[in-house]
């Protein structure tokens, strides 16, 4: 078991910067990706950025360029930069660890609101 610890959301008015950060703990060497989906209210969670320990990245369409995804050296932290925020990015964000056998490991997720 991966346990995940998200921190730094909070209001930041449109055209701002954030960055969440993610602290891993527990059955690391398990853990092959990270990343970070977002969920507004009444909708399906959306995988936003993710990480490959290879250094692959994927990211969905709509934040590309405006978010970056990265890690520390020993995988304990996982951060997404976000700037040039736009209303459309409010949601709970939540981390995720992919372990081999288990699919994802979450989170309790932290809230980004964008408004002015």
């Amino acid at each position: 078991q991966v346990q995940l610890m998200e921190s730094g959301g909070g209001l930041v008015q449109p055209g701002g910067s954030l960055r969440l950060s993610c602290a891993a703990s527990g059955r690391l060497f398990s853990v092959y990706a990270m990343g970070w989906h977002r969920q507004d209210p009444g909708q399906q969670r959306e995988l936003v950025a993710a990480i490959t320990k290879g250094g692959t990245t994927n990211y969905l369409e709509f934040v590309k360029g405006r978010l970056s995804i990265s890690t520390d050296n020993s995988w304990n932290t996982v951060y997404l930069k976000m700037h040039s925020l736009k209303p459309e990015d409010t949601a709970v964000y939540y981390c995720h660890a992919a372990v081999y056998g288990q699919g994802y490991n979450w989170g309790q997720g932290t809230q980004v609101t964008v408004s002015s």
